[in-house]
């Protein structure tokens, strides 16, 4: 017997490419759960109570009220931005917390994380589809408002040129496309909220509790970034930039403020989905 027949060949696994199945899977999964579904339903709920509530004291908001507000009844467009800036604060950080936190926390909980990557499927790649479904929900949550505040503004206070933040007028095309790019401005930077919410997922057992510290983290920022004595800190708070989306609606564009936004946005989606990542692929899965 020659050396080449006791030479056992070592079979080479074909690489899995990249399926929507799975993704299409957790987004299922992610929208069918009724909590998440009450959840949108509320998001989808603020702009209709603002226009109705505009609408019923048949007046102009007062000069102390925000910008965005003052205009509502002007042009029905600005019902959306207004909602964003209301739900900015504390339910849309809310929606994707509870999504980021429930990713890999929620299947550690129920114990079918371990029969997840036994299928087998590998770790970086199910903590891809879990980011790439926070970041869909993300925008889902976020156009989910602003189409509901255009369109209860339009048919409530009608639509026509826009009056830009800078007192200039566009045409309502053009507003409708700033509306737009504000919705997804504001979707980048809560997907990197979703990044830090998935990390903070991979350090426990309890969905709930990943969703609690995520929310603590956004509204910590927020906090932060209203204390002058550490202005310091303001230029890397998470949250620092996410009000940057009203120079949209200048004219022309202010985009110092949306540009630092997306940089910084970027930055800390790559850096607490590379921890995620680096906290994932050594844990010791035992549920």
């Amino acid at each position: 017997m020659s050396a080449a027949d006791l030479t056992t060949p070592v079979p080479r696994v074909a690489m899995r490419r990249p399926s929507p199945r799975f993704l299409a899977s957790e987004l299922r999964l992610v929208l069918r759960r009724r909590r998440n579904m009450a959840g949108l339903v509320v998001l989808a709920a603020v702009p209709i109570f603002i226009a109705v509530a505009v609408k019923s004291t048949a007046s102009q908001p007062g000069s102390d009220a925000p910008a965005f507000f003052q205009s509502i009844t002007e042009n029905g467009l600005f019902v959306s931005l207004a909602a964003l800036t209301i739900e900015l604060g504390l339910f849309l950080p809310l929606a994707v917390a509870a999504i980021s936190g429930d990713a890999i926390a929620g299947e550690a909980n129920l114990g079918t994380l371990r029969y997840l990557l036994t299928v087998p499927v590998a770790r970086l790649r199910l903590l891809g589809i879990k980011y790439a479904a926070i970041v869909i929900f993300s925008f889902l949550a976020t156009f989910l408002i602003a189409i509901v505040g255009m369109a209860i503004g339009l048919i409530l206070f009608g639509g026509g040129d826009v009056t830009t933040l800078s007192g200039t007028q566009i045409s309502f095309a053009a507003g409708l496309g700033r509306v737009a790019l504000a919705a997804v401005y504001l979707s980048l930077a809560l997907a990197s909220l979703g990044a830090v919410g998935l990390f903070i997922s991979t350090l426990t057992e309890q969905p709930i509790a990943a969703t609690i510290a995520t929310v603590v983290f956004s509204t910590a920022s927020f906090i932060l970034d209203s204390i002058p004595q550490v202005h310091w800190l303001h230029p890397y708070l998470l949250t620092h930039h996410w009000m940057s989306f009203g120079d949209l609606l200048r004219a022309p564009i202010a985009w110092d403020g949306v540009v630092h936004g997306l940089y910084l946005a970027a930055s800390y989606g790559l850096v607490f989905f590379l921890a995620a990542w680096a906290r994932f692929a050594g844990k010791d899965v035992t549920s």
